[in-house]
């Protein structure tokens, strides 16, 4: 399986909270409501999520092992740092 198109939503308002993500896999899947975070170590990318009853989050979507994870991570944050270098315009955190 292979990712065939990032969508990367630049958000403004937010000190962590930098983009949604939208990820389509071999042209027939869809994930949304990907994020890219800035965290206190640089930038991840977390996972769609349901908040649970006890507060927690559970995400809904993610890879189950390391090397998956981290080429998702490195496609996702390559697209994010390519429309940030072409000043692509932000959306309001309020509108998203």
């Amino acid at each position: 399986m292979r990712i065939t198109e990032i969508k990367v939503l630049p958000v403004d308002g937010d000190d962590k909270l930098k983009a949604y993500v939208t990820i389509k896999l071999d042209d027939c899947f869809v994930v949304r409501d990907m994020k890219v975070i800035k965290g206190n170590t640089g930038y991840f990318v977390a996972m769609p999520a349901k908040k649970m009853k006890d507060g927690t989050y559970r995400d809904l979507v993610h890879p189950l092992d390391r090397p998956t994870r981290q080429k998702l991570e490195e496609l996702v944050l390559d697209e994010y740092n390519r429309i940030q270098q072409e000043d692509v315009p932000r959306t309001p955190l309020s509108a998203v």
